[in-house]
C-alpha cells in the first residue's frame, strides 16, 4: 500500500488499483489536496489498469466537504479561500468516462460529496450497515456538483428526495433506489466475487465500451457550467460560512 500520499493510499495488483481514502483526522473529508492526488493516480490508471476500486475507511466512506479547512479560511483573513469546484467535477468525471472500471466499495457512512464518488462509480458495493445521506440544505448549501451525477444513476425524483430530506438512508434503500449495486454482510467477500468476473474483460474492450457509453449520454458536460455556477454561489453567501463554522465549533446546526 503505496504511503507517499498525505490523503489516498494505493496498491495494484495486476492490473486493478485499489485506491483508499484515507484522512481519518477528518473523517475522510475532501480537501484540495485529496482531490489532486486521486486525480494524479486516476491519470496513471488510464495505461495501466482495468479496474479502479474506489475505498474509504472502516466507519466512513466519505464525509464531503472538509468544513473544518472552511472554517480555518474564514477565521483567517491572510489566508481566503478561492471556491473552485471544477477539478472536483473533473475527477468525478474521469470516474464515470475514464478507460477502466471503477468501482465504489463502500462501508460506514458517505455523506454530501461523497454521495459523488458513489455515483460516478461504475459499480457500486456496500456493506449493510453503510448509510447515505445529502445534508448540505441545513448549511442553506446544496448538492450543486453532485446533482448531475445522482440524477444520472438515481434520477430526478429520488435526487431531489435525498437532497430535501437530508437524513440518511440505509443500504437497502439505496440498493433499491439503484444508488448501490449490491450489498452484503460481508462486503470484503462482494468485492472479491465481482473482481473475479471483471478481471476477465480485455482492457481495449473496456476502454472502447466506456468511450462508446459516454458518447450516448452528454448530461454531465451539459450541466457542469451550471452545477459550478450554483457551488460557487451557495459556498460564497456568508450565512452558509457562518452556518459551516458554528458547526464546526459547536457540534450544532444553525
Amino acid at each position: 500500500m503505496n504511503s507517499d500520499y498525505e490523503t489516498i493510499r494505493f496498491r495494484t495488483d495486476d492490473d486493478i488499483c485499489f485506491i483508499r481514502i484515507h484522512r481519518p483526522e477528518s473523517d475522510n473529508t475532501i480537501n484540495d489536496r485529496l482531490i489532486e492526488e486521486l486525480t494524479g493516480v486516476l491519470r496513471l490508471c488510464e495505461k495501466s489498469a482495468k479496474i479502479v476500486v474506489l475505498e474509504g475507511l472502516p466507519d466512513v466512506f466519505c464525509a464531503g466537504a472538509d468544513f473544518k479547512e472552511i472554517q480555518q479560511s474564514l477565521e483567517d483573513a491572510s489566508r481566503p479561500r478561492k471556491q473552485n469546484p471544477e477539478s472536483l467535477y473533473d475527477l468525478w468525471y474521469r470516474l464515470v468516462y475514464g478507460p477502466y472500471v471503477t468501482v465504489a466499495h463502500v462501508r460506514g457512512r458517505t455523506n454530501a460529496g461523497g454521495i459523488g464518488f458513489v455515483a460516478a462509480c461504475d459499480i457500486v458495493l456496500c456493506e449493510t450497515q453503510s448509510t447515505f445521506s445529502l445534508s448540505e440544505l441545513l448549511f442553506g448549501l446544496m448538492p450543486a456538483c453532485v446533482m448531475p451525477f445522482l440524477i444520472r444513476r438515481i434520477g430526478p425524483a429520488r435526487a431531489n428526495y435525498l437532497t430535501l430530506m437530508t437524513q440518511p438512508i440505509s443500504a437497502s434503500q439505496a440498493l433499491s433506489w439503484g444508488l448501490v449495486d449490491a450489498c452484503e454482510e460481508n462486503s470484503e467477500n462482494l468485492l472479491r466475487k465481482h473482481l473475479l468476473r471483471l478481471r476477465r474483460l480485455s482492457k481495449t474492450g473496456i476502454s472502447r465500451y466506456k468511450r462508446y457509453a459516454g458518447s450516448l449520454d452528454s448530461s454531465l458536460s451539459a450541466n457542469k457550467s451550471a452545477a459550478l455556477e450554483a457551488n460557487v454561489e451557495v459556498f460564497s453567501d456568508h450565512e452558509n460560512l457562518q452556518k459551516i463554522a458554528r458547526f464546526v465549533q459547536t457540534g450544532s446546526f444553525s
